[in-house]
């Protein structure tokens, strides 16, 4: 089969791989969009640890099973399917537990840290578990069910923070993970979403997206402002999805005295805390890792239209072509956010 594959640090490269090894308990995806997460982008410097060379990336995809393993009952070739990004055991603690994303031997699609190496999908075929197999429904098309990933990561984050109607919050990070935070919050009953960006064309996005309004981190009456929106108390709920320490800060800043502030992006190690914020406020704060069970949930909000994932689409390419895409992607070529590649 062909594959992008990841030779050495910066390094794509398009070229022949062996097919998957098919396991009794796995199903042969062919794979018919394939998204580029943000995550894949950082991976390849080698800056996350999480994308040792040489990896097949990629865990946000569709496609049409090709052959089913000797233990598959239930699927078959020619279904439609997508996939969960996490692989996880069914015996774990944490699965029996209903937290199959927090299991100690679970491994994402894609993904070589140091434990382990999990070929993923920007390649013609993937193997998959039918464990983490969902039907894609009638009028979803294969690039909508291939970003079924990061809107269930979004409404992972939303689901957490137990929102009640009419209640406020703050998403701040407008990229594509913060976009379908804003549409699932949206959908979700939320009074008032405020969008906070430092990308002007992101927070028109963030509007388009259902936000209600959207400003710039660096305006000095940001906290001010939220006030004046939220009766002189501070947001409900705070999403972070950047992962810096400014926007942590900004966060606990922005919430109310009992507020909760959830925690979705991770892309520094390491934050200093305003903890006596945090402790005197008596602020809730969590983190949100990845999805544990909103699929079925987020393909049905896109077969009925409650989630436009085009707002965010920005290119669907050829496989080939993925090298080119993961550079201007790196780059941070502006109003890019994402990328759908065809094998």
């Amino acid at each position: 089969m062909k594959a992008l594959v990841l030779e050495d640090y910066n390094k794509l490269v398009y070229r022949d791989w062996p097919d998957p090894v098919l396991a009794g308990d796995e199903v042969l995806v062919r794979v018919k969009a394939a998204g580029i997460c943000g995550s894949d982008v950082h991976g390849i410097d080698g800056s996350t640890g999480r994308r040792r060379p040489p990896l097949i990336m990629g865990h946000e995809a569709a496609g049409i099973i090709e052959r089913t393993g000797k233990d598959v009952r239930d699927w078959k070739a020619g279904d439609r399917v997508t996939f969960d990004s996490t692989i996880y055991p069914l015996n774990d603690w944490y699965t029996l537990h209903g937290m199959y994303n927090l299991s100690d031997n679970r491994k994402v699609l894609g993904v070589a840290p140091e434990e382990y190496s999990r070929h993923g999908a920007f390649a013609e075929y993937v193997n998959i578990p039918h464990h983490i197999l969902y039907r894609i429904p009638e009028g979803v098309t294969f690039t909508q069910a291939a970003m079924v990933e990061p809107v269930a990561v979004a409404a992972h984050a939303v689901k957490l923070a137990s929102i009640q109607w009419n209640e406020t919050a703050v998403v701040i990070g407008t990229g594509m993970i913060g976009l379908f935070i804003v549409q699932v919050l949206r959908s979700n009953g939320c009074g008032t979403v405020i969008a906070v960006d430092t990308d002007p064309a992101k927070r028109k996005l963030a509007v388009l997206s259902g936000a209600d309004h959207a400003f710039d981190p660096d305006d000095k009456e940001l906290k001010k402002i939220v006030q004046d929106l939220t009766g002189e108390r501070g947001a409900d709920h705070v999403f972070e999805a950047v992962g810096s320490e400014d926007t942590v800060c900004l966060s606990v800043e922005l919430v109310r005295k009992g507020g909760t502030v959830t925690l979705v992006g991770n892309l520094a190690r390491w934050v200093k805390l305003p903890l006596q914020s945090v402790v005197i406020r008596q602020i809730k704060l969590q983190g949100s890792c990845a999805i544990c069970g909103e699929y079925e949930a987020v393909l049905d909000m896109m077969a009925r239209g409650a989630v436009d994932t085009g707002t965010v689409l920005s290119a669907e390419a050829p496989l080939k072509e993925g090298d080119e895409w993961f550079r201007r992607l790196y780059n941070k070529e502006p109003g890019l956010i994402k990328v759908v590649l065809i094998p």
